[in-house]
């Protein structure tokens, strides 16, 4: 792999792939100091399809020209950088684009979310943590950035890429049937396809709580949309049934009664 210059004319991956779900992919830039860590980084955006790397930064006041010159939705930030550390040029802008942190040190995690970063990556990065991290901008902002395109707003068809057998698979959530928490991973399970991930079943459901998605049991989340019946004990879908957990019976009861002619109040 050859190293790419730290340019503001970073040249583009020709290999993209067009996403249906975005009226554009995101912006990107990286700002690491480390070559092989910048990269390492770069290869996983290039390999991330809503994702376009425009350019590659050494040192923050290279990529404080960038941002102030080019419209910038993404930005990978290393913290300990030459001249200005990660944090402090965070601090300086006025329009502050979704910010992952890449760091070796997790001392500086509190601070780095107190300024509101989608997520703090810790060094090494491995491609299953990176694509949990880059799976969040596709859900929406908690904060009102005028700089910013907010994905989900121009989502049709949500999806998620999962790490399966060390590549990443585009899983639309409306073909998700249930998932299955397994030893050390869960299976999403779709009509015509399990996934095996390494996930556990609280980080899904916290990713997809918005999402159609109810966890019923400590081993099963279920898509609503396709429960076919219910009783107290088990819910069923495409012919199998999966058992409600007596610590969850009463909110699914409540969330699935409420689809009722007869509604919870």
């Amino acid at each position: 792999m050859s190293m790419p210059q730290p340019t503001s004319q970073f040249p583009l991956p020709t290999d993209k792939l067009t996403m249906p779900q975005l009226a554009h992919p995101l912006k990107c830039i990286i700002v690491e100091d480390e070559p092989l860590a910048a990269e390492i980084l770069a290869e996983y955006v290039n390999q991330t399809p809503f994702l376009e790397l425009t350019h590659v930064c050494f040192d923050a006041i290279k990529a404080l020209d960038v941002v102030r010159q080019n419209p910038v939705d993404v930005m990978f930030l290393d913290i300990n950088l030459p001249k200005l550390n990660g944090l402090e040029f965070l601090q300086t802008l006025l329009h502050q684009p979704r910010v992952i942190i890449t760091s070796a040190y997790h001392e500086y995690a509190v601070e780095g979310f107190e300024l509101q970063v989608t997520d703090y990556l810790l060094k090494p990065i491995e491609f299953a943590r990176y694509t949990k991290a880059v799976n969040k901008l596709l859900q929406p902002q908690r904060h009102a950035d005028s700089m910013v395109h907010k994905p989900a707003e121009h989502l049709v068809r949500p999806y998620y890429f999962f790490t399966v057998s060390k590549r990443s698979v585009k899983i639309y959530l409306d073909e998700i049937l249930f998932v299955e928490s397994l030893k050390d991973s869960v299976s999403i399970v779709t009509k015509s396809k399990s996934y095996n991930t390494h996930y556990q079943l609280g980080e899904l459901e916290d990713l997809m709580r918005s999402d159609n998605f109810l966890r019923i049991h400590r081993s099963f989340m279920v898509a609503i949309d396709k429960i076919e019946s219910y009783s107290a004990a088990e819910v069923e879908i495409t012919g199998r049934t999966l058992p409600i957990g007596r610590s969850h019976k009463m909110y699914v009861m409540e969330k699935l009664g409420r689809g009722q002619a007869e509604k919870i109040p």
